[in-house]
């Protein structure tokens, strides 16, 4: 499933937005979920997925602090489940 952050983000906003980064960032995941499902010994490129993972999950709780209308819109866009509550 590709997303294309153009849809889900303005072109008028910044590529630093918050919302930019995390399409970005979700992108990038796909990818890598996709290479690491054909190379599933390259451990190199498991480990930037998982800082990749932490840096989303970072941002997406950020959002959640501040604009909670904005992040369910978001998720429910990029089709990626909700965050855990403790």
């Amino acid at each position: 499933m590709s997303i294309d952050s153009s849809l889900i983000i303005n072109e008028k906003e910044k590529k630093g937005s918050i919302e930019f980064q995390i399409c970005h960032l979700t992108e990038r995941i796909e990818r890598l979920t996709l290479h690491l499902q054909k190379h599933s010994k390259d451990f190199s490129s498991r480990k930037g997925l998982y800082k990749i993972v932490r840096r989303r999950k970072c941002l997406l709780v950020y959002l959640t602090k501040n604009n909670f209308i904005f992040y369910e819109k978001l998720i429910s866009q990029l089709g990626i489940r909700r965050l855990k509550t403790p």
